[in-house]
């Protein structure tokens, strides 16, 4: 591994993908991580070949991924695969040195969790050290970090939005979980619902209350899985994600003052007056979280960005973390509209 004039030398395994495009995009103009190995299953191409919007902006050769040499010419990798391809390249890496920060969820869950809703586990053993990668529950942890498991958009959009007032919930009542998300969170790869003439002026649930995100937000939440009824659903736009959570409360509290101070000294969620959409935080790493109350009924309602909050952002500013640098260093924070 190396570092040139100060900078930190990372790479990006499965460059062809949404989220990997978007990692190149925030990579290329970090101030000090220097993108310095990009690769996918089959390499010979050249970037612009696999995304003509960087043609005149960034080009380099994308390569076939290689651990050894990875190893060699990073400090940090970012692996944008699916699950279980993602856990072939944590255990050698990791036996190298090389810290990792995986987009999959091969790291998220424990093992018996995992194995029932993905597959069978073959690196049980780095299981046990991954650090989840929400900022504003785990900073400390994720500064010792070696391997972070970065959450995915759903998770990230709902336990933001719900984490502030498990406190005031009445235990064992449901959680209801409404999050709709755009098509890109599909992947490029091609399916009867994401194809455009199902996808476009349409819009339906999948997986209802049976999603294997679900054990994921009720784990970090600290509550058991049948509390949590989590319903995804396709909408008809490319990106940007909004859940809508509701929750019965016990106690008579301000909502927004409770949800404002608990993330009073975090740049990156932001506590709004009113109702939150997915335009704002476009393009961007932050998490608006709007609430409203009525009655022992509790209404939130969060908005990122689900190939940026939900993926390539938040995994730059884990690894911002993971290396002792700035936190916010290079991570957008102006939203764009598309």
């Amino acid at each position: 591994m190396s570092v040139i004039n100060d900078e930190v030398n990372v790479g990006i395994v499965g460059a062809s993908g949404y989220t990997g495009l978007e990692l190149v995009k925030i990579l290329i103009n970090h101030p000090k991580f220097n993108l310095a190995y990009i690769s996918n299953s089959e390499g010979g191409v050249m970037l612009s070949e696999l995304h003509p919007s960087l043609s005149g902006v960034y080009e380099c050769k994308v390569l076939k991924a290689d651990i050894d040499e990875m190893a060699q010419e990073c400090e940090l990798v970012f692996l944008a695969l699916p699950h279980k391809t993602a856990m072939a390249y944590v255990k050698p890496l990791i036996a190298k040195g090389i810290k990792v920060v995986d987009l999959s969820a091969d790291y998220r869950l424990s093992q018996d969790i995992y194995e029932e809703y993905y597959c069978l586990h073959t690196d049980v053993e780095n299981l046990s050290h991954a650090v989840y990668g929400l900022p504003e529950l785990f900073r400390k942890e994720l500064s010792s970090a070696k391997l972070v498991a970065n959450p995915g958009c759903y998770p990230t959009s709902a336990i933001l939005g719900l984490i502030p007032f498990m406190d005031k919930k009445v235990p064992y009542t449901p959680i209801i979980i409404d999050a709709k998300t755009g098509v890109s969170g599909a992947g490029k790869k091609l399916s009867e619902s994401t194809h455009f003439v199902n996808a476009h002026e349409n819009m339906f649930s999948y997986n209802p209350l049976v999603h294997r995100h679900a054990p994921e937000i009720a784990q970090k939440l600290g509550v058991d899985f049948d509390e949590v009824n989590f319903v995804p659903h396709l909408v008809p736009i490319t990106r940007g994600m909004m859940s809508s959570m509701y929750i019965q409360v016990s106690d008579d509290f301000d909502a927004f003052e409770l949800l404002d101070d608990f993330y009073k000294d975090e740049m990156h969620v932001r506590a709004s007056k009113n109702p939150v959409d997915m335009k704002n935080v476009a393009g961007t790493n932050f998490c608006d979280i709007y609430v409203k109350q009525k009655g022992n009924i509790l209404f939130i309602s969060s908005a990122i960005d689900n190939l940026m909050r939900g993926a390539s952002s938040q995994a730059v500013l884990n690894a911002n973390i993971m290396m002792g640098i700035d936190e916010n260093l290079g991570i957008p924070c102006i939203a764009y509209v598309p």
